[in-house]
């Protein structure tokens, strides 16, 4: 896990809010990293089920309960470490 990556989770918990539904261009403009390394990212994070796509076609992604999770603390990374 990455600082990114908790950037990207974060942004998708859109916490106090309604959770953003957004693709990774989306995603990248508002946390100020590249697209190219936010895909990468978000490459990881599905892959870990802490995202999952919302449209895959649109290439649209959301976060998961388990993503949630995660950013309550509720679940330690390194059970994310091999993932």
């Amino acid at each position: 896990m990455t600082n990114a990556d908790d950037y990207i989770l974060e942004f998708l918990l859109n916490e106090g809010n309604k959770e953003i539904v957004a693709t990774p261009s989306v995603i990248a403009e508002n946390i100020d990293f590249n697209s190219g390394y936010v895909r990468q990212r978000i490459s990881k994070l599905l892959d870990a089920g802490l995202i999952e796509y919302h449209s895959e076609p649109q290439g649209m992604y959301q976060i998961t309960q388990k993503g949630r999770d995660y950013l309550a603390g509720d679940l330690d990374v390194t059970d994310l470490e091999d993932e």
